[in-house]
């Protein structure tokens, strides 16, 4: 009963970007176009993975490797591959 109650005060809208292929990241050097690093395509967990995703991408700059984890499986190649990348844990 205590719902019934309740208005909404505050709302949000924005874009919810998606990689087509299997709505995970793109994340690191583009194959193809030289000096091209994305980061992009996180289906709304951009939040929960931009520390890891920011980490990686500043190492690809600095060092022209990532070095402290590799996220190449979000690589570009799997998109131009059509290789998408299934996660398993999802119940």
């Amino acid at each position: 009963p205590a719902f019934e109650a309740l208005k909404v005060t505050h709302a949000w809208a924005g874009h919810y970007e998606t990689c087509l292929l299997d709505h995970n990241a793109v994340i690191g050097r583009h194959p193809r176009v030289s000096n091209f690093i994305s980061v992009c395509g996180f289906s709304g967990h951009g939040l929960q993975h931009g520390p890891a995703a920011g980490r990686a991408v500043a190492e690809e700059i600095v060092l022209g490797r990532q070095e402290s984890l590799s996220l190449s499986c979000f690589g570009f190649d799997r998109v131009l591959e059509g290789r998408p990348l299934l996660e398993r844990g999802i119940v």
